[in-house]
């Protein structure tokens, strides 16, 4: 009997473990077709989407890809060939969504202003995506700036409600594109070593990121909740997205989609109003509760140094 009773509470926090499901993430990209490349010909960017796609799927990760339609244009035409990455995108089974015409704030200019360039970057994407049976569902803030008053943010909702979009949170901000500006910078000087020192540093950082993350989670809901991840559409994570996802694998993480991610009751928590521009919902939620957000990860010196002072203007 007794020897029963001792396998049984051995057995008791196994069987508990086995029962907490596994963290999620869903994945974003922001600045499609394309931002933080060696090249920016047709070939180059044809070539750098294949790869990060081919990535995707070889990973079996659904994700979001949000559009600014500037990035369509060359001198003032648009070019078919970047209309066709997006295709391409919506072809390989993944979603688009809208990240304004041009990348303006909410923050910096008036609220009609920023709302018909929200318009003016859906002119190709919304055609695009109902030609393959979608809908255009989603819709980013640039530089994750959700507006500086209540009624800013609260007239901005009404209009994202009456044009059907739904905001696609973040929860993992990160400094990717720090990484990636340096690492296309060394590909453009012609210097593998350093692309690769870098690259190296790269999935590490994440790594951090996502610890960071987790830890704020828990403090704020006791669990795990399923995380939103920031990237970009670059050179860096069509060379690396597969290192990647196996540090997330590694961290027990399952992919999923952005809607499945936020049926989480998590994500009806209000943000509050004394954030930090361009700060996560992790660290809005945190700081409405009262709590100091752990300082992120540093970027290490030598990343810094590659990327230059035109790294820091954001995303």
């Amino acid at each position: 009997m007794i020897r029963r009773l001792l396998l049984l509470c051995l057995c008791l926090p196994w069987a508990a473990a086995a029962q907490v499901p596994a963290p999620t993430v869903a994945i974003t990209f922001d600045d499609l077709p394309y931002v933080s490349v060696p090249a920016e010909d047709d070939a180059a960017l044809a070539n750098m989407t294949a790869r990060l796609l081919q990535g995707l799927q070889t990973d079996g990760v659904p994700a979001v890809g949000f559009v600014n339609e500037s990035r369509l244009y060359r001198e003032g035409s648009l070019v078919p060939a970047r209309v066709d990455l997006l295709r391409s995108w919506l072809r390989a089974g993944l979603e688009l969504g809208n990240h304004t015409h041009s990348h303006v704030s909410l923050n910096r200019v008036p609220l009609e202003v920023f709302q018909a360039d929200l318009l003016r970057g859906e002119t190709v994407t919304r055609p695009l995506v109902a030609s393959e049976g979608r809908s255009l569902l989603w819709f980013r803030h640039p530089y994750l700036h959700q507006g500086k008053t209540a009624d800013v943010r609260t007239a901005f909702a009404g209009f994202l409600a009456a044009h059907g979009y739904r905001i696609a949170p973040v929860t993992v901000n990160n400094s990717e594109w720090v990484f990636a500006v340096a690492y296309a910078r060394a590909q453009a000087q012609g210097n593998p070593e350093a692309a690769q020192r870098i690259a190296n540093a790269y999935v590490p950082y994440m790594d951090a990121e996502f610890a960071r993350a987790e830890a704020l989670a828990l403090d704020l809901f006791g669990r795990r909740i399923p995380q939103v991840l920031v990237l970009h559409a670059n050179a860096l994570n069509a060379d690396h997205f597969g290192a990647l996802a196996a540090m997330l694998r590694q961290r027990g993480y399952r992919f999923v989609t952005l809607d499945e991610a936020l049926q989480d009751r998590a994500y009806a928590s209000p943000l509050g109003a004394g954030g930090i521009e361009g700060e996560s919902w992790l660290e809005h939620w945190a700081r409405a509760a009262g709590l100091r957000p752990a300082q992120p990860p540093a970027v290490p010196g030598f990343v810094v140094q590659w990327a230059g002072p035109a790294a820091y203007r954001g995303y």
